[in-house]
């Protein structure tokens, strides 16, 4: 299926030649409108079928739900390597899926309801191109629930980008830092910084909710790799353990919040490790040597990870249990483990024909389709905000 993005209501042209004048980078647009269901009646608030304090959020299994998703693929945000659908993806059953609790009923995510709630507040997802999934998937989500005349103005840049509910003064933003901690040019060479993040970090504060992820960057190597050195107790390393490393910029990170974040005001989520799907073994595939033709979901309940545990899932257990003011880890590790199906593969506008025709080598089975995965995160992370954090 092919969808094309919606035009936008002209909105006082004079206004907007202004506007482009004094921000070349800022596009006001009239609201992301018929790409979604809209709740522009009676507004209600969200009905609880559980205590969900008692319950576990991320334990569950997957199942059959023909309302989702609530929005398409036409929302304007989402990048080309997430658009699996315009990029001519031609199943659309992992569309049709939501996490259950095996415990608890969660409430539907009500976009409406977080625009009045967070009204007049910021929003900040930090971290990697995982974390950039999460936040177009939120915007995406808000914006359904929204009148598709409410005014919009999404704001560009390296490292922020911001979207902005105008009407309810809500913004929700990305900020692009994949190691949390800074990397400063020193001698035309890239250092990471294993014990400094206030060059970042001075660019967090001022949010009302943080949500931080980290993890495949780490890993990276050769070319691909995103710094020439690391710094630790101010000396130079090539190279050292990867997940020694991870934990040494994890703890920088947990002294910042516990030192420099008023936890009463911000609230501080951590996204868990967000899975690959690179080993079919994993889920005993015989044919396959990626995510590339993955239709449906593991089955079953999501109790037991298939394949071996994530070491930097560990990793960041022990340090998030470790803080003063522990973050909520938004533990999505497992119930994403079960989504085989659920990555571009080779349905994304980054890859070339040839590509496209190579799956083996070229599938993305490590980000997320949107719509797709990520709006239950953002499901979860809905839930734990406001009805449980």
């Amino acid at each position: 299926m092919t969808a094309s993005s919606p035009p936008f209501q002209p909105v006082l042209c004079l206004a907007i030649l202004l506007l482009q004048s004094l921000l070349a980078s800022s596009v006001v647009l009239s609201g992301l409108k018929n790409h979604g269901r809209r709740n522009e009646g009676h507004f209600r608030s969200p009905v609880l079928e559980a205590n969900l304090s008692s319950c576990d959020l991320f334990a569950g299994s997957w199942v059959r739900d023909e309302n989702n998703p609530v929005y398409q693929s036409s929302c304007p945000i989402i990048d080309t390597e997430f658009n699996c659908q315009m990029y001519g993806r031609p199943d659309t059953d992992y569309l049709k899926y939501r996490w259950q609790p095996i415990s608890c009923q969660i409430p539907r995510f009500n976009g409406l309801y977080l625009a009045m709630k967070m009204r007049g507040k910021s929003i900040m997802f930090v971290g990697d191109s995982l974390g950039r999934n999460q936040w177009q998937s939120l915007v995406c989500m808000i914006a359904a629930g929204l009148p598709a005349t409410s005014p919009t103005q999404i704001i560009r840049g390296d490292p922020i980008s911001t979207f902005k509910f105008l009407e309810y003064g809500v913004s929700v933003s990305f900020y692009r830092a994949p190691y949390l901690v800074d990397i400063d040019s020193v001698g035309g060479q890239r250092v990471l910084k294993l014990d400094d993040i206030m060059g970042n970090a001075k660019g967090w504060m001022s949010a009302d909710v943080l949500s931080f992820n980290t993890g495949h960057w780490w890993n990276h190597k050769g070319s691909i790799q995103g710094w020439d050195y690391m710094e630790a107790d101010g000396s130079l390393y090539q190279d050292m353990d990867r997940l020694a490393a991870l934990e040494r910029g994890l703890r920088t990170w947990a002294n910042w919040v516990d030192s420099s974040v008023d936890t009463i005001r911000t609230k501080v989520f951590f996204q868990g490790i967000s899975p690959t799907h690179y080993i079919p073994s994993e889920w005993n595939a015989s044919t396959s040597r990626s995510c590339y033709g993955e239709t449906t979901p593991m089955m079953g309940t999501g109790s037991t990870y298939p394949g071996p545990f994530p070491d930097q899932m560990k990793v960041l257990e022990k340090v998030v249990g470790s803080m003063n003011k522990p973050a909520f880890l938004l533990d999505i590790t497992l119930l994403s483990a079960l989504r085989k199906d659920a990555h571009p593969s080779i349905y994304s506008g980054d890859l070339t024909p040839e590509q496209r025709a190579n799956p083996d080598h070229s599938a993305d089975c490590s980000h997320w389709c949107l719509p797709g995965l990520p709006d239950t995160w953002n499901q979860l992370f809905y839930t734990a905000l406001f009805f449980r954090h």
